[in-house]
């Protein structure tokens, strides 16, 4: 029997039902029937890998040619007896590495570099910083104090040796006649080891401090300003703000200034030469203020030992490796410490 209200239900149309017609696929070409790819899709597939290499590369060339390789040639001069006038001599090993080592000036030279780099770099960055944060405020005339703190860095050395030569000057210079006036004896800047030290590290200070002040200043401005604004609601004042909003958040723009500083101070070779005032120009009388550079500078061209010279250059290669590895550290340390307050 028929189900209930199957009466009611249309009849089925007469005659065969509708054939559906698919559209025909386009002709497959003979590369792809095959399974091989067109040579244009071939260059294409190229071009996305190796276009980004491709963009980069000139950087690499170029710090291959002036980097990598003086660095490696410096490395294969220092194992040989290399003179500046007969040129290479014979395989020695690391025995020009155990005669600098062994000389006396070494260790004196050493000492005047990390000196003069403590006195120069810690200070920079700490003023630096502050003046970043001065002229983040909403100061009149920014654009002109923005400009002349960087004045200094435009300056030549030699002009800046002789402006500071005048101000460290033994017998008539500004600043011992500044303090003859507060009943203080005249300082020799050039002959005391650590004035000596004193006024080269304020010549650094004065050249790169405006430099790495707009670097800060830079970061501080990407600082968003939606933080300043809610600790002020919460009461927090001008000095815990950048205590505790601007310091963490430039903090790797300080491990940069930092690590870039550290290798400026250990590599300084133009300040202490022009602050020199004897013939010889190695540091002083007795080398008070002599740095590694200077000691490289007097084996290759002084006494025209290439060997020597490339080894002292390669013992302060790793000694700048060795303290931006310790910065470094340092830095990510104290990074992670500010991440978990």
């Amino acid at each position: 029997p028929a189900p209930r209200g199957a009466d009611l239900a249309p009849a089925p149309p007469a005659g065969p039902p509708p054939v559906r017609v698919e559209p025909s696929p386009p002709p497959a070409s003979r590369h792809h029937r095959s399974g091989r790819l067109t040579r244009r899709q071939r260059l294409s597939a190229w071009d996305v890998k190796l276009s980004p290499y491709l963009y980069i590369s000139p950087f690499f060339v170029l710090f291959a040619v002036v980097g990598l390789f003086p660095l490696a040639y410096t490395a294969y001069v220092s194992v040989f007896d290399w003179s500046l006038l007969g040129g290479k001599g014979d395989f020695v090993g690391l025995q020009n590495f155990e005669d600098v080592l062994g000389n006396p000036y070494f260790l004196k030279s050493l000492v005047n570099t990390i000196s003069i780099f403590l006195l120069s770099s810690i200070p920079q960055v700490v003023i630096a910083v502050s003046l970043a944060g001065l002229l983040d405020t909403h100061l009149r005339g920014r654009t002109l104090w923005r400009m002349s703190i960087l004045l200094p860095f435009v300056v030549s050395p030699v002009v800046v040796a002789i402006i500071f030569g005048n101000l460290f000057g033994d017998t008539y210079g500004l600043i011992n006649q500044a303090l003859g006036y507060v009943g203080i004896e005249p300082i020799q800047w050039h002959t005391n080891r650590f004035a000596s030290h004193l006024a080269i590290a304020s010549m650094v200070n004065w050249r790169w401090t405006g430099y790495n002040a707009l670097i800060f200043l830079a970061a501080m401005q990407a600082v968003p300003r939606d933080l300043y604004e809610s600790a002020s609601l919460d009461g927090a004042g001008r000095v815990r703000q950048f205590l505790n909003i601007t310091i963490p958040m430039i903090r790797p723009t300080m491990i940069f200034v930092i690590i870039t500083s550290t290798i400026g101070g250990l590599q300084i070779f133009a300040e202490p030469r022009l602050f020199d005032t004897t013939l010889a120009q190695n540091g002083g009388s007795d080398r008070q203020f002599g740095t590694l550079t200077m000691l490289i500078y007097d084996f290759g061209w002084h006494l025209r030992d290439l060997g020597r010279a490339s080894a002292t250059a390669w013992l302060l290669f790793l000694l700048i490796v060795v303290i931006a590895l310790v910065n470094f550290l340092v830095s990510r340390r104290l990074n992670a410490l500010g991440g978990r307050r």
